[in-house]
């Protein structure tokens, strides 16, 4: 049987996206591994994961909007040349600074490729089978999460940590391969768009802002919040944005359409997946230090647990995809925030005696919502701006998509931490478990900071019950 041309364009698109995703999880499972290697601490080496990180956060918004400009396939060719040769240095870095420019090599890449991912595949299948497309990228971003700490557990048990990374090399090279023979620029980019003038300044101005506002966020290095330092880096943020917004819409062809916002189909769709995403990021990051701190799970079940709420989140996403299509985008959107919720409700009873069924089918369902609510609001982001914006557009998804997961991680992680100071309880987290007292204070705050993330998805909720979406305006 013939395979259609759009399928082909997936494949392609596909690897890609599961190479990029299971590489970043690999290295978080293999950072103790370099850091014995390199001789350095654990806090040093995680300059490896925050500097790639840091790098497509800074440049997947004018990667985008430089796509819709000079062409996606281009952009996204040149990303995986980049990406794989990247992924080829870190596997033979010599010394820890050049595995530091090995990564931030690719994420330059990965930025590039994953800027026109998602304009690409919408632009290649046909209006009525958005959500498929959508639901079958997320599909692949899902298998790409829950394999890739499976598979870095098992090589590491023989094999070094470079040979994750030539590991990776391998599918990226045959994604680039593939990219170059399949894709066909005229089927994946807007003709109109090559006239307009790339906005250097725009571009130059969004990376500082994206750098340094998750840079304060995340707080890496730990600078004081009452600090000189830290205000003036603050000040500067909010400086850059109000500039950001003068200039954007300032001149006549502005890197990011700030016009668009009046749409408010596009502005709600954004805003809920902001809220969705710092969520669900709570959830993910704080559920593995739950099992292992206060259940005493192993790091192996822990894995398992996880792995298969990817997997269910996979499912949802490839099932959703289609019928969103068929139906309307706005009930499994409404549907899986509300899931969501009970999901979260169901975190916030969480203690020392809950049952493990219970915690297991919790996190399974959990990553079921995931795949529900993304799916349908990732189509409506694209289906309510013009063709020749969703390279810049499906970029700006994946950014808010970065900056609810920054958040989410800061407010969960800041909630825990203030309600268990203001008990008395400033330990580590490797010391709660030995110390009954200050387990129970963790516990409070796990309940408080659970309360406030289930507002965060009440507003995704919300949302999507007041948004008529973009299928339901087609039909």
């Amino acid at each position: 049987m013939k395979i259609a041309y759009k399928w082909k364009v997936f494949f392609a698109i596909g690897v890609s996206l599961f190479t990029s995703v299971a590489s970043v999880s690999m290295v978080f499972v293999a950072l103790s591994d370099i850091a014995y290697s390199f001789d350095k601490s654990l806090k040093d080496v995680s300059l490896v994961v925050i500097i790639h990180g840091l790098t497509i956060c800074a440049l997947i918004l004018p990667m985008g909007r430089l796509a819709d400009i000079v062409g996606r396939k281009k952009i996204f060719i040149f990303g995986l040349v980049i990406s794989t040769l990247g992924l080829l240095f870190s596997a033979y870095s010599p010394s820890f600074s050049f595995l530091v420019f090995s990564r931030i090599l690719t994420g330059v890449g990965n930025a590039m490729a994953q800027s026109v991912g998602t304009a690409m595949l919408v632009s290649v299948f046909p209006n009525n089978e958005r959500g498929k497309a959508i639901g079958s990228q997320t599909t692949a971003v899902s298998i790409g999460a829950a394999t890739g700490p499976v598979i870095s557990g098992l090589v590491l048990q023989f094999y070094s940590w470079q040979f994750l990374f030539f590991l990776t090399f391998i599918p990226s090279l045959i994604s680039l391969i593939f990219s170059y023979v399949i894709i066909d620029e005229s089927a994946v980019s807007e003709k109109t768009a090559s006239k307009n003038n790339f906005d250097w300044i725009g571009s130059l101005l969004s990376g500082i802002f994206v750098i340094l506002f998750i840079g304060l966020i995340n707080n890496p290095y730990e600078i004081p919040t009452n600090s000189f330092l830290f205000y003036s880096l603050s000040l500067l943020v909010i400086f850059l944005l109000l500039f950001f917004i003068f200039w954007e819409l300032r001149i006549d062809n502005p890197m990011l359409q700030l016009r668009l916002f009046k749409n408010y189909v596009f502005t709600s769709a954004v805003v809920a997946r902001f809220l969705g995403f710092s969520a669900t990021t709570a959830v993910r990051i704080s559920i593995p230090i739950y099992l292992i701190t206060v259940k005493t799970i192993s790091e192996a079940s822990t894995g398992i647990l996880l792995f298969f709420s990817s997997l269910f989140m996979g499912i949802a996403a490839q099932s959703v995809g289609r019928l969103a299509d068929k139906f309307s985008e706005r009930p499994f959107s409404i549907f899986g925030f509300f899931i969501l919720i009970l999901t979260i409700i169901s975190f916030s009873t969480f203690n020392l005696s809950t049952n493990m069924i219970v915690i297991s089918f919790t996190i399974i369902i959990n990553g079921f919502a995931q795949g529900l609510w993304n799916v349908p609001n990732s189509s409506t982001i694209m289906g309510s701006v013009p063709s020749t914006y969703r390279g810049v557009i499906g970029a700006f998804t994946n950014l808010t998509r970065n900056f609810g997961n920054v958040f989410g991680q800061a407010v969960i992680a800041s909630v825990i931490a203030a309600v268990m100071i203001s008990e008395g309880f400033d330990v580590p987290l490797d010391e709660i478990k030995n110390n009954p007292d200050a387990l129970l204070s963790f516990l409070n705050g796990w309940r408080y900071a659970f309360y406030l993330i289930a507002l965060f998805a009440f507003g995704g909720l919300s949302l999507s019950i007041f948004t008529k979406f973009t299928n339901e305006e087609s039909k």
